[in-house]
């Protein structure tokens, strides 16, 4: 598809159709020319194969919600000077740009906070992916977010369009107590996890290489994205690696995943590795995001259903402290390290220290993709 489309109408007014839906909302047409984007790629192909179907939710008396599917007028470029399309594509933002995004809370240290609004208030471009939301807090090093005024949520005869609605896969229920184990797949293959310090650890580059280094040894390889903001990079460069099948929390209709039921995290991250795990597939490869520390993360390490589905972990840190620090948590909290990566081992300095006091392996980034490098990481069952 293409990221960009052409209504049928000509008019890229908003005149008001109707005088309100069935859940009291005003309605609305909608504009002739949408930029859609990575987040909103499942609704927008429904938009463009049929865009009689749908109109825009608008009014006082609309709330969002984390996932609904927003028009939104570019009224002040800042920060994000750009929209990731469906492609994944960096599209060049220009002020009074209609674009399609989603509604999702965003926790990113290096970068923002921020919420999903209680109205259709204007808010922010809070991820290139295509998030929108309600900055609270940013990284002293970070420009202002690029301001959005939302013009309705895109709503069909069924009500409001969330992401979950038009997603190729669907969470399947998991034991209701959390920390209950679950019986695995048959056959499901080994499961390597790809975590880290921070964001900006080196983690995708980490898992991208290992999962490269497996394909180079012969074996087919799944690789996903399990917890994080929804973003085409990650998946692009797992593909790049060589992995057979990529899948992210998008693909089950979920812009971010900060603020979300715990539960519905942890099915999630189950989910998401089921579904890679295909009959023929040797290794699945998942990562999660940020850093041991943050909310949902450090939770699942200690969650007996997380652990019953992950065999082993690489660990990505920036600095050999870092790196001690985050091998000890992961290992006081059950889990097996096979070894520690990431950007601290652009600096040799920094890659003896970690080395001098850590007892895992310590493995340049890049020479993951060698065959036999990668293979010796495989857990062993």
């Amino acid at each position: 598809m293409t990221s960009t489309f052409e209504m049928q109408s000509q008019t890229s007014s908003l005149p008001i159709i109707a005088a309100h839906t069935a859940q009291g909302h005003q309605r609305a047409e909608l504009p002739a020319r949408i930029q859609s984007s990575y987040t909103t790629r499942f609704a927008a192909q429904a938009l463009e194969s049929d865009p009689s179907r749908f109109h825009l939710a608008t009014g006082a008396t609309v709330v969002p919600q984390a996932g609904d599917v927003v028009i939104a007028r570019v009224t002040e470029i800042l920060n994000h000077k750009r929209v990731e399309t469906p492609e994944s594509r960096k599209a060049i933002l220009f002020e009074g740009a209609i674009i399609m995004l989603a509604y999702g809370n965003r926790y990113a240290a290096d970068q923002f906070l921020a919420h999903v609004p209680d109205s259709l208030e204007p808010c922010h471009l809070v991820a290139a992916g295509g998030v929108a939301g309600m900055v609270t807090e940013q990284h002293v090093n970070m420009d202002d977010p690029t301001r959005i005024e939302p013009l309705g949520l895109l709503a069909d005869e069924h009500g409001v369009v969330n992401l979950t609605r038009f997603s190729p896969y669907q969470l399947r229920p998991l034991p209701a107590t959390v920390g209950a184990e679950v019986a695995p797949l048959p056959g499901r293959p080994r499961v390597i996890g790809v975590l880290g310090t921070s964001m900006n650890s080196g983690k995708s580059t980490a898992m991208a290489c290992l999962v490269n280094g497996l394909t180079n040894a012969g074996l087919k390889v799944s690789a996903g994205k399990s917890t994080g903001t929804g973003a085409g990079n990650d998946p692009m460069i797992y593909h790049d690696g060589g992995a057979a099948k990529v899948l992210d929390f998008t693909d089950f209709g979920f812009p971010t995943t900060f603020k979300l039921e715990y539960e519905q995290v942890r099915s999630l991250t189950v989910n998401l590795i089921d579904a890679l795990s295909e009959t023929d597939t040797d290794v699945v490869v998942v990562e999660i995001a940020d850093g041991v520390y943050q909310g949902e993360t450090a939770r699942l390490l200690r969650d007996p259903l997380f652990q019953s589905v992950l065999d082993t972990v690489v660990f990505a840190a920036s600095d050999a402290l870092g790196a001690v620090a985050g091998v000890r948590e992961l290992q006081e909290a059950g889990l097996e390290v096979a070894a520690v990566s990431g950007v601290l081992t652009s600096s040799p300095l920094a890659t003896a220290e970690a080395r001098q006091v850590l007892d895992v392996p310590v493995l340049d980034t890049f020479g993951m993709t060698a065959a036999d490098t990668a293979r010796d990481l495989l857990p062993r069952r």
